[in-house]
């Protein structure tokens, strides 16, 4: 029987570790290295450094019996991975366009990553099952955000000091604190004549804009997504307006399906040039009162077009009272990779640049509008 910690070592190793397991692998052993390698296997760099080799004669494997070896034999969590891997790192397309794999992957946002980057390669039958992929992530993101986005910005239950008593709202901490001096030592208790309540309202905010200005090159697929899942969350706010505008070259203004992340995802078109400026002036015309508007710019700031043309109109909606923020990633990870010179040519103009998860968005959003 193979040691379990050398099986490990084997299946991390690949074939020129085989002398870890000199005995050999057992049969499931065995098929989860041949899943790895046929993955891992077409690393040049690991094949350059003999950690594993593919060998070079085609596999006769496809993308289909592959997955169903990966689905049966490793964790969820390891299935991810590999899956992420596979059309990340390897770019094996045939993961989101082959129609009998997409009946049996497990959709995960890096899938959805995968679809956005491909859909332009899919009939409409397969555009249809990409689409189930789309709405399986975007609910489990809704899912995760929604109550964080909504309470930051709508803002949590006001407590105030209230005269009229309610059980419901009983303030057991401040009553606690009032009384101390009541407190009998012999009978341990508390003798309350203060009763405190207290009163619960939402916080009051004044009519505002929030203009989503989302670059849609390759390298900005993350943000894209958690951008469309983000104003999907504000669209229902009270007291904000949102606008999601997707750009590179052209502008299309995807407003009126903001309600409907999963169509407005299948309308984003990702590649082509960058036009900042041409989205920033689009942007200028939405907003109604410029001291209630915030323009969020989700981009790499590496602006295809003019540099001056971008910087002078971010200048101008900062001197006419408009937040502007720069985000040079919006996901959960919140990595930047971005034009820090362009960036800080904005800086100067007045805008806020970093980089934020959805959450964090939110929060700044919630302070604009409070006044803070």
């Amino acid at each position: 029987m193979t040691d379990p910690t050398l099986e490990r070592w084997r299946l991390v190793l690949g074939e020129p570790g085989a002398r870890c397991a000199p005995a050999g692998l057992p049969a499931d052993a065995a098929a989860r290295d041949a899943a790895l390698d046929w993955l891992y296997g077409r690393d040049p760099e690991l094949a350059r450094r003999g950690v594993r080799t593919g060998g070079d004669a085609p596999s006769l494997v496809t993308a289909v019996d592959w997955l169903d070896d990966v689905h049966r034999l490793f964790p969820k969590e390891t299935i991810e991975r590999l899956e992420r891997d596979a059309v990340e790192r390897y770019g094996i397309e045939e993961i989101v366009t082959d129609p009998a794999v997409l009946e049996r992957v497990e959709p995960n946002s890096a899938l959805l990553r995968a679809v956005l980057r491909t859909k332009h390669l899919m009939n409409p039958e397969l555009l249809d099952m990409a689409r189930r992929i789309i709405a399986s992530v975007v609910r489990q993101l809704l899912e995760q955000l929604a109550t964080e986005v909504r309470t930051s910005v709508a803002g949590p239950r006001l407590r105030r000091p209230s005269l009229v008593p309610n059980s419901r709202n009983f303030d057991f901490h401040a009553t606690l604190r009032a009384n101390l001096r009541r407190y009998d030592p012999e009978l341990r208790r508390i003798a309350i004549e203060r009763p405190k309540f207290v009163s619960r309202s939402r916080r009051h905010v004044e009519r505002w804009q929030l203009v989503l200005l989302v670059d849609q090159s390759g390298s900005m697929v993350g943000s894209v997504i958690h951008a469309a899942v983000t104003a999907a969350c504000l669209w229902s706010v009270p007291g904000l307006r949102t606008h999601l505008v997707a750009f590179d070259t052209a502008v299309v203004d995807l407003t009126d399906d903001v309600a409907d992340p999963v169509e407005l995802l299948m309308r984003v078109q990702l590649g082509g040039g960058t036009d900042i400026a041409n989205a920033v002036e689009y942007g200028a015309g939405l907003i109604d009162n410029p001291r209630r508007a915030i323009v969020a710019v989700i981009s790499d700031f590496y602006e295809g077009g003019s540099e001056a043309s971008l910087v002078r109109r971010v200048r101008s909606l900062v001197e006419q009272g408009t937040t502007v923020i720069g985000l040079a990633a919006l996901d959960t990870e919140a990595n930047p990779d971005y034009d820090r010179g362009t960036a800080a040519r904005l800086v100067e103009a007045g805008a806020h640049v970093g980089a934020m998860t959805p959450g964090e968005l939110a929060a700044f959003v919630a302070d604009c509008l409070a006044g803070r």
